[in-house]
């Protein structure tokens, strides 16, 4: 007869939250209040369905403009953001793309933070935008993978460190 012996490792620690594998999260900076994300551990960087890119220079800096379909509007509004870096990014099958970078603040529930967001076409995906596992870290997030919408719609009202 085997027992079940709870350690350390299996318990839920404090003062974590738990969110759903999808949720409605919003992107304040770029004027998106509400869109679908899937909570996606397995990729490092987070990645948003942009369309359209279009570069410019701004004061010395390199900005990036584009569009963001399916977000219920009849037509896609042109969003803009500093350009923070160019990486090498794997796709979906592991092919490398060179993808912009970008920083936007994102609201999931109550809580806000900063996160990198990089830019590509999504269009063969289900979610618009996908949550990778470095803009989880340090905000004591567990994924509960038999959940979604956990967190309840954006609201931004505690604001949590980088």
């Amino acid at each position: 007869m085997s027992k079940n012996i709870r350690t350390k490792k299996t318990e839920l620690l404090p003062g974590k939250h738990i969110i759903g594998w999808r949720e409605i999260i919003g992107l304040p900076d770029l004027e998106i209040t509400a869109m679908k994300a899937k909570i996606d551990t397995g990729a490092r960087t987070s990645a948003l369905h942009a369309l359209d890119l279009k570069t410019e220079q701004h004061n010395g800096e390199q900005w990036v403009s584009f569009r963001v379909p399916h977000l219920g509007e009849p037509r896609s509004i042109r969003h803009r953001a500093r350009v923070m870096d160019e990486r090498l990014i794997k796709n979906t099958s592991g092919v490398p793309q060179l993808r912009y970078v970008i920083k936007s603040t994102i609201v999931i529930g109550y809580r806000k933070w900063l996160i990198d967001i990089s830019l590509t076409d999504r269009n063969e995906m289900k979610h618009d935008l996908i949550l990778g596992r470095t803009a989880l870290r340090r905000h004591k997030l567990l994924v509960a993978p038999d959940k979604s919408y956990l967190a309840g719609k954006p609201r931004s009202i505690i604001r949590v460190a980088p």
